[in-house]
Parts: C-alpha cells; sequence; structure tokens
C-alpha cells in the first residue's frame, strides 16, 4: 500500500508539473509577466527619482553644516586670539565684541 501511495504521488505531481509547465508558458501568462515585469520597471524608477532627491537633499545639508562649522570656527579662533591680546581690563574693541 506505501508504494502505490509514493507512485499516486508521484504521478500527480508530474501531471500537475506538466499542466502548470503548459500554464505558465502560455501566452497569456506572458502577457501577465510582461505587465508585472513593466509595472517593476516604472516602481524601479520612481524609487530612483525619490532617492537622487533624497542624496541632492542631503548633499545640500552637508555642506551648509560644513560652512556652518568653519564659521563657528572662525568666530572661536577670532575671539581666542582677541583674548590673549587684550588681557588688560581697559575698554577696547575686543571687549565690546565679547558682550
Amino acid at each position: 500500500m506505501h508504494v502505490y501511495t509514493r507512485l499516486a504521488c508521484f504521478v500527480g505531481g508530474t501531471l500537475f508539473g506538466s499542466f502548470g509547465l503548459k500554464l505558465l508558458s502560455s501566452k497569456d501568462a506572458k502577457k501577465v509577466y510582461t505587465q508585472v515585469t513593466a509595472a517593476g520597471l516604472r516602481m524601479k524608477d520612481s524609487v530612483m527619482e525619490t532617492v537622487t532627491t533624497v542624496q541632492e537633499n542631503a548633499g545640500d545639508i552637508l555642506a551648509a553644516a560644513k560652512d556652518l562649522n568653519e564659521a563657528r570656527a572662525a568666530k572661536e579662533a577670532e575671539e581666542a586670539a582677541c583674548a590673549q591680546i587684550c588681557d588688560c581690563e581697559c575698554e577696547c574693541d575686543c571687549a565690546d565684541e565679547e558682550a
């Protein structure tokens, strides 16, 4: 009985595979594959446009952050130089800028 069950499964699988192969290679199936592939390509193009936009925005933000840090470092360097030069308690331009 066990042999017949295996044989029946083999025959059923073979028939299902043959029928499935015919079904998957039909003209209607090829049309569906084409439509799905075209939709996938459109989705890929849309995603790539979004990725490009995000990359451009990230580049702009990075450039602005670098400019901000350079300006801040220059200001701190100027304040440090002024503090070294102007150790007296007199009223000078450096003291006015710090206040």
